[in-house]
């Protein structure tokens, strides 16, 4: 968890916002320069209103580009952290276009509604990151025939243009029982802050040939000349006009050994630190090399899983110890290479037994 040091509004500046981040967020460094900047002009955009009851500034949301395992989510959660702002995550392929069975896209805001207790004035001011945005993109590049419906591609897009350019909507009080048409509220979206990430897994591939082109590494290890433009966005099957409403557009990195070796010491919650209190309530300390840490992180490269799959790895290296640490007379469980080498070797061939 994030220390509550929330920064005074008069105190923020992208500047500030990026040194936090930079605590917490373990490389990207151009995604947390962006994502600071957004963050500091949606904080200035909160402050003029609440000084003079209005402002002229645009709002600017924001579309994270990278593979699994980045740090997209992780990003844009850290960032409402330290502002304190409300934040949700929702699930772009949940949603329908309206009058279809699936979620209404008015249910994104219920759900940043429901975080806060239901407090318009909060909910009207915060964050939500929507995931999986590349998923709602026009089937076939959006070429389809007059007889069919892209309901839950096309269809969400456009559902959610109003959103994103920000106007006043009805959204249900009760997010279980959203289908149900009364007890709505009404919720000026003007304010809040509209995050979207997608992996465009053979974004370029698909725009050239349409087979599977590039691999996700290819695709997103690029140079600041290489951007990812509107245009490729558009033949992968985005909208024109929901492009236009999400102007800021940043790509993150695939991570290397390297950084996930740093990703798993370095941040104050940290899956070492975190690992180390497990141990620590049964009074046992725990102590992992640097060589150790390496193996696990070029586990998750070899497995291409990213930073979300650090848990998972680490959870079965320790496995053994954390069953057996309340019967233990040890005080100290030190884990090394090839303590770590053995345990991933069992854990590989269980996974292509299973696969």
């Amino acid at each position: 968890m994030i220390e509550k040091t929330h920064f005074e509004l008069e105190r923020v500046t992208p500047t500030n916002l990026f040194e936090q981040l930079d605590k917490h967020v373990i490389g990207q460094h151009r995604a947390k320069r962006v994502m600071a900047l957004a963050a500091y002009n949606h904080i200035k955009r909160i402050k003029q209103l609440n000084e003079l009851g209005k402002t002229n500034l645009k709002k600017s949301n924001v579309l994270l580009i990278g593979p699994t395992g980045v740090g997209k989510t992780h990003l844009a959660r850290t960032m409402a952290q330290i502002l304190n702002l409300p934040f949700v995550v929702v699930d772009a392929t949940e949603y329908t276009e309206a009058g279809y069975y699936g979620k209404d896209v008015e249910v994104m805001i219920a759900e940043l509604l429901y975080s806060v207790n239901m407090d318009v004035h909060a909910c009207e001011r915060g964050i939500i990151f929507v995931d999986e945005i590349d998923k709602v993109s026009r089937r076939s590049g959006g070429m389809r025939t007059g007889t069919t419906r892209d309901i839950g591609g096309e269809g969400v897009q456009q559902a959610m243009l109003k959103l994103l350019e920000g106007r006043k909507v009805f959204v249900p009080q009760n997010v279980t029982q959203h289908w149900n048409k009364h007890d709505f509220v009404e919720i000026d979206t003007t304010n809040i802050l509209f995050i979207c990430a997608g992996t465009y897994t053979d974004l370029r591939g698909k725009k050239v040939s349409g087979n599977v082109g590039f691999s996700e590494s290819e695709i997103l290890r690029v140079s600041r000349e290489n951007k990812v433009t509107q245009r490729e966005l558009t033949d992968y099957g985005m909208l024109p006009e929901l492009l236009g409403r999400i102007p800021v557009i940043v790509q993150l990195m695939q991570l290397d050994a390297e950084d996930l070796a740093r990703i798993l010491v370095e941040p104050p919650d940290s899956l070492l630190n975190e690992f180390k209190e497990v141990f620590k309530l049964d009074n046992i300390e725990l102590e992992m090399s640097k060589a150790a840490l390496k193996e696990i992180a070029d586990f998750a490269i070899k497995r291409r899983t990213g930073a979300r799959g650090l848990r998972s790895i680490i959870e079965e290296v320790l496995h053994d110890d954390m069953f057996n640490a309340p019967e233990t007379k040890a005080k100290k469980i030190k884990i090394t290479p090839k303590t770590v080498k053995a345990k991933l070797e069992s854990f590989d061939s269980g996974m292509l037994s299973e696969d």
